[in-house]
């Protein structure tokens, strides 16, 4: 698939500049900047604590999660339609995540794949061998249909062009159509809305693409879920903010990373009639570790409500 040059160059435009931008406006790097020196001195902390290296076997521990989601409107053709949804994988942050999540889904079957973005960990790797690595972790995965997939905000522009050659559909601010006889299921996906946002994502969700019976909308954070369901949609699949990674007794999230919709920190949850969920993602981000949160993969059945 082609790639649209007008997105990838105004991408690029918006990852070389000042500023980033979100849905609810500019974001200056230099924050950004901070927070990163935060999250790198954190890794040292906990190594001076002694928590580091129980919390890099939990981020080994990963779980393969599965439910049902009823969804109004859906037709009766795409009752137990199944989905795997896959997020935040960033190999190259932890590749020994790699066989582990093989071992995971090998054999898994599947109507569809749903990447929600960041393959990445540091963005300013080569997107190549991340690619690679996921193709390595999915190989076992039995996806009957499509194989979708959008970017996120450790994405670079060209990780697009990585994924379109490993077999996965880009959708960058564009829908599409998955058809069972005259049933009409619709898919958007959004570019990165966390630091990557244009008015081209909110065109996108409002846009009514190809007349389907039911929506599904793919978005890296749950920060426009507000608009999503306003425009219809009827499952918001996001991913982002890991759970948290690093999250208190009970799960709750030391830190969200979301700006917008934060109802919408982990697992599922609705926004008005949408249902949505949030993945805590198969990889991490540096530091490599999990607290009282499992990474994931996980099988999404459909069901007509």
């Amino acid at each position: 698939m082609q790639i649209d040059p007008d997105w990838a160059a105004a991408r690029r435009t918006l990852e070389s500049g000042r500023h980033l931008s979100g849905p609810d406006g500019p974001r200056p790097k230099w924050l950004k900047a901070i927070k990163t020196k935060i999250i790198d001195s954190s890794g040292l902390w906990l190594r001076l604590a002694g928590l580091h290296a129980r919390g890099h076997r939990n981020a080994a521990d990963l779980q393969l999660r599965r439910f049902e989601v009823a969804l109004p409107g859906l037709p009766a053709a795409f009752d137990g339609f199944r989905i795997c949804h896959v997020s935040d994988t960033h190999l190259d942050q932890m590749p020994a995540l790699v066989p582990i999540a093989r071992r995971l889904l090998d054999g898994v079957e599947v109507d569809l794949l749903a990447l929600t973005g960041d393959v990445l960990g540091d963005y300013r790797a080569p997107v190549g061998p991340s690619a690679d690595m996921l193709g390595e972790a999915l190989a076992g995965l039995r996806v009957a249909g499509r194989r979708l997939a959008i970017l996120g905000n450790h994405d670079p522009a060209t990780m697009a062009d990585a994924l379109a050659q490993r077999g996965f559909e880009v959708l960058v601010n564009r829908s599409t159509v998955i058809e069972r006889g005259a049933a009409r299921l619709g898919v958007t996906g959004l570019d990165d809305v966390h630091y990557f946002y244009t008015d081209a994502a909110r065109r996108a969700l409002e846009a009514e693409a190809g007349n389907p019976d039911c929506r599904i909308a793919l978005v890296h954070s749950a920060e426009v879920a507000d608009w999503a369901a306003a425009a219809g949609f009827a499952l918001y699949l996001a991913g982002h903010t890991h759970g948290g990674q690093i999250c208190l007794p009970g799960g709750r999230p030391v830190v969200a990373n979301l700006r917008r919709c934060r109802h919408g920190a982990s697992g599922l949850w609705r926004e008005g009639n949408m249902a949505g969920y949030t993945s805590t993602g198969l990889g991490v981000a540096y530091p490599p570790v999990r607290y009282n949160c499992r990474g994931e993969a996980a099988v999404i059945t459909l069901r007509a409500a």
